[in-house]
């Protein structure tokens, strides 16, 4: 491995245009294929396996149209304080908001005086839109229509609010927090380097990666039925691993030159070390990302490979395009200093102790309490996560100054709470002698259950065209997201299913709530399969990369001890508001069901990136002779800085998330940076020193007929020292202290 990829590093660098001309080739083919590719559709969402996806499926086939994934929005009138919106002039207002409500893409608009849509004390009323396509498809004029009709109404004195998922399409305004969070990174690089060159490198490569990435899913979106929201996971990690490889081969560049060689022969013991570092940490994230199909969730399954796919263009980037633009720079990659200064004097500086070598040393004075200080801390911080709740968030979610928000509350007060997620209870009576008196039977079963507010009567417009299925609404009397709502279909599931059986038909529920609700269930049940699929993979693949036992279990073990960590503060924060005014969290409630699954698979590759890079440099030092203790001094001499970097800068970009408005997208940015930090400064530069310490040269021990089996990769590239004589100098100089490898 080391030996083909120090080639392929010196091949780039010697023949730098070429390469580079082929990566600019490449991101205009993935441009043009995404400019000219046909707009993406309606994309379909689907939960395979769920009774809720049964329904949607059943209703497809009986009410052909009704379950398409069409938008739908809701215009809420409310009257001012002391008159009615029935009231003459009040009434004129809402009727003609309903017939300025019309389009090419609307499909139908309910006048709330038509259909029963007033509350009880005729104060407040709302306006049923729906559309043929979903929100993503909707166009300027159709959304500029749904803001003028509620314009209007409050130029006329009333309140006025939207919400439903039309307003999904609009996208949020700002963006500010997140260019912080670059230019932070941008800042990091120059202090870390030196040398805006050096600097610019890891972000250009990566914004060429994420580039050509994303490019290809926008041009593959309409064939393969891709999401919007699948280019957002492939971005945010496609900048980081981009970030951070580029960044790992750019310092191994710098140190080789730092010891005198010549830029060439640099850039392949850079591609030749390093390079094979970022091979086996890329290949970790791909596992991580790809087995998100384990899910069984088709959307989040092309997530991952969509996001898999730009992790592993940013390898091919890292290995070929940053020596061939390290080949441009010459030594500009140095700092000003570093110039100036004669060749290897720059490694003489490095022998001397650094922040990371004096930390290390300390770890290595009181190795059992670093230890345990760095467990405890994280298992305080993780008690919290055993009130985890998922859900999926909804309108009430979002912050209390958007007009989704305002929709929600005004709802909520003037039609209950639970008007915001009505349940649709499918009975099928196909296969029974009168489908009427099962659909009846059953709304009387499940209007006497607890928590219920309302049913809505079954009448002939509950039925198909064949008469053999009906659709009856239930309105809960608590919120959609709430732990009693989840109790109630599960109630109308038991209680209604057997009601419909005595007359031989069957009752699904679904809904948008009950999706969210087996959604969350789904998404829960898939959390401990994905974390052994993935740390399982990853072991084996650390195993063969560390050729030790204990070297990769703790790597496994201290990843999930910083996730189970980083979920805990995720339920301080969102579920129990603790300091949720610092992060400006306004509602608090369950944690997005996707929010463990994204968590772990995103930090996940990030970790395996810090602990490949870090502990490679210490087992490099331990192969080429030196003594447990001092390799680990070595590996934190030439990797803290470099890491701590990567950390740091990550951990910038996704606290730039943090500002927005939307509550799920603030959750993700807090979760994945608290993840990074606990991942990176507690686990990696505390934890990881003081096991290795505890544990000495056992740390590397593996079994004979284990290292019989696995292949020798070769990532410290102790064989291309040999091969390159830097073995034969070492041996030669009698005062190397080395100490029989166990490997």
């Amino acid at each position: 491995m080391a030996t083909f990829l120090y080639k392929l590093g010196r091949l780039a660098f010697r023949r730098r245009r070429l390469v580079a001309l082929i990566w600019v080739a490449l991101l205009a083919v993935a441009g043009v294929g995404a400019a000219t590719a046909p707009s993406p559709g309606s994309t379909s969402f689907s939960i395979p396996g769920t009774e809720a996806q049964r329904a949607f499926d059943l209703l497809e086939k009986r009410f052909p149209g009704q379950s398409a994934d069409g938008a739908a929005a809701r215009v809420v009138f409310k009257a001012p304080d002391g008159q009615k919106i029935t009231d003459p002039k009040n009434k004129a207002v809402v009727e003609k908001a309903v017939g300025e409500l019309t389009g090419p893409q609307v499909a139908q608009t309910a006048n709330p005086f038509q259909v029963q849509a007033v509350s009880k004390d005729a104060t407040t009323a709302y306006v049923s839109v729906t559309y043929k396509v979903d929100a993503n498809s909707l166009t300027d004029d159709s959304l500029d229509t749904l803001k003028g009709a509620a314009t209007h109404g409050r130029d006329a004195g009333l309140t006025v609010e939207t919400g439903g998922s039309a307003l999904q399409a609009i996208p949020e305004a700002g963006g500010t927090s997140e260019i912080i969070g670059i230019a932070v990174s941008a800042v990091v690089l120059v202090i870390t380097f030196g040398s805006l060159i050096a600097a610019g490198m890891p972000l250009l490569t990566a914004i060429i990666g994420v580039g050509i990435g994303v490019s290809s899913i926008a041009a593959l979106a309409s064939a393969l039925d891709l999401g919007s929201t699948t280019s957002t996971l492939a971005t945010m990690i496609g900048l980081a691993v981009g970030i951070d490889y580029a960044l790992f081969i750019v310092s191994r560049y710098r140190a080789e030159l730092a010891e005198g060689r010549e830029r060439e022969e640099a850039a392949g013991r850079a591609v030749g070390t390093a390079g094979s570092a970022v091979v086996f940490a890329g290949l970790t994230v791909v596992i991580a990302l790809a087995g998100l199909a384990v899910v069984n969730i088709p959307m989040l399954t092309k997530m991952g490979l969509a996001a898999a796919g730009t992790v592993a263009i940013a390898v091919l980037i890292a290995l070929t395009l940053i020596p061939a633009l390290l080949g441009f720079a010459g030594r500009k990659v140095l700092s000003r200093k570093d110039r100036k200064a004669e060749p290897g004097a720059t490694a003489k500086d490095e022998d001397k102790p650094n922040m990371g070598t004096r930390w290390a040393r300390f770890v290595l004075r009181k190795p059992a309490l670093v230890l345990v200080a760095g467990v405890l801390g994280l298992g305080a911080v993780a008690v919290p996560a055993a009130s985890l709740e998922l859900g999926l968030p909804d309108d009430g979610a979002q912050s209390t100054s958007t007009t989704q928000r305002k929709a929600y509350d005004l709802l909520s007060e003037g039609f209950g709470p639970g008007f915001n997620g009505p349940l649709m209870v499918v009975v099928d009576g196909a296969g029974g002698e009168d489908p009427k008196a099962a659909a009846q039977a059953v709304a009387k079963t499940v209007a006497g259950l607890d928590n219920v507010a309302a049913v809505v009567p079954v009448t002939p417009a509950s039925f198909n065209k064949a008469g053999d299925t009906a659709i009856v609404t239930v309105i809960p009397k608590s919120k959609p997201s709430s732990k009693q709502t989840e109790e109630l279909v599960h109630a109308i599931r038991d209680k209604g299913a057997a009601t419909a059986a005595d007359a031989d038909a069957r009752v699904l529920v679904t809904g948008q709530t009950a999706m969210n609700i087996d959604v969350s269930q789904k998404l829960n049940d898939a959390l401990l399969p994905y974390l052994g699929l993935v740390v399982g993979l990853a072991f084996l693949l650390l195993m063969v990369v560390f050729r030790s036992v204990l070297v990769p279990l703790k790597a496994a073990l201290g990843f999930l001890l910083s996730v189970v960590a980083a979920l805990g503060a995720v339920v301080a924060v969102f579920q129990w508001g603790w300091l949720g005014g610092l992060f400006g969290v306004e509602e608090t409630g369950p944690i997005m069901s996707m929010m463990p699954i994204f968590m772990v698979g995103v930090v996940f590759g990030l970790a395996m990136d810090y602990e490949v890079f870090l502990v490679t440099r210490m087992r490099e030092a331990f192969v080429h002779g030196e003594r447990p203790g001092q390799a680990i001094v070595t590996g934190f001499r030439h990797g803290a800085r470099v890491v701590s970097a990567a950390a740091v800068i990550m951990i910038s970009v996704f606290a730039g998330f943090i500002g927005s408005s939307e509550s799920m997208v603030k959750m993700i940015g807090f979760g994945l940076a608290i993840a990074v930090f606990f991942d990176a400064f507690v686990v990696r530069m505390a934890i990881v020193p003081a096991v290795l310490a505890l544990l000495g040269k056992s740390a590397w021990w593996l079994p004979g007929w284990l290292g019989r089996i696995l292949p020798n990769v070769d990532v410290e590239g102790e064989g291309l020292q040999k091969q390159l004589g830097d073995g034969a100098d070492a041996a030669s100089d009698p005062d190397a202290k080395r100490e029989p490898v166990s490997v």
